[in-house]
């Protein structure tokens, strides 16, 4: 039988990758969006497209009603996948701000993952895989927020494959670094809304670095930056072979950031971060 995956944030970047590369493969793929147009836009690809939302509750619950009436009750494999981000120093970051960050990046995920474990457990298999981050390893300046819910992502997901160890249901997490994305793009709205950086004792920071990231087009990829296609390279490992790992890095300081935190103390960790 065709096996089943849903993969959320289809829109752009990673996760509209992993669904043209996982059909590609011979996956009956439901490439979830938070956007109602962008859902009809991926139907008329020849998707299925329940809309997701991770904010909206309501929407993961219909989404996964959805898949399970397509497909009978079963899904073989999920791929938290969708996030954005809200650059800004921690400083001014306002709870309000970091509250709807880990609603989008975290407790979404929660949620769309405990709704979906029962069905794997009725049927006896299933993969989860957490799409995380570089910045689920180590820290970096200015990433405050979206460090923070790749952090929980992290420590929630290795908890979750402990607790499954004794079923079927694989629990596996991928590691990006730089991959080629709108996530940079899509995070300007957030920052605008919630970093007043005019204001900010970092003013001139913000002026000299981070206003420049964001608003200027670069002139290429960033070093070491690699296609959404390394990232869909390792989610077919994940959910196809028969003793997945636990971890995917994928990108060189993913490979790099992995290395040096387990060998280097964090006050030198801290300074090699600070430095780039």
């Amino acid at each position: 039988m065709q096996k089943t995956i849903l993969i959320t944030g289809c829109s752009s970047g990673i996760g509209l990758d992993a669904a043209h590369g996982m059909r590609a493969r011979g996956w009956r793929v439901f490439a979830s969006c938070r956007q109602q147009r962008d859902c009809d836009r991926l139907r008329a690809q020849g998707f299925e497209s329940p809309r997701i939302d991770y904010t909206d509750t309501d929407s993961i619950t219909s989404g996964v009603a959805s898949v399970c009436e397509a497909t009978g009750g079963t899904l073989d494999a999920l791929f938290n996948n969708g996030a954005h981000g809200l650059p800004g120093a921690v400083e001014d970051l306002p709870t309000d701000g970091l509250r709807q960050i880990f609603e989008a990046n975290f407790f979404g995920w929660h949620e769309l993952t405990r709704q979906v474990i029962p069905v794997m457990r009725a049927q006896g298999h299933g993969r989860i895989v957490q799409n995380s981050s570089v910045l689920g390893l180590v820290a970096y300046p200015w990433r405050g927020a979206y460090v923070a819910t790749k952090y929980a992502v992290e420590g929630l997901t290795d908890t979750l494959r402990l607790e499954l160890a004794d079923s079927d249901i694989k629990v596996i997490l991928i590691e990006p670094g730089p991959i080629t994305s709108k996530i940079r793009e899509n995070s300007i709205p957030f920052f605008e809304r919630f970093i007043n950086w005019e204001s900010s004792a970092l003013r001139e920071r913000y002026e000299s670095s981070l206003l420049k990231r964001l608003y200027e087009s670069s002139p290429g990829p960033d070093r070491f930056e690699l296609p959404a296609s390394a990232v869909t390279d390792k989610l077919a490992h994940a959910v196809e072979s028969k003793r997945p790992r636990a971890r995917y890095y994928v990108t060189t300081p993913t490979y790099i950031a992995g290395y040096l935190r387990r060998i280097l103390p964090t006050r030198t960790i801290d300074r090699i971060l600070s430095d780039v």
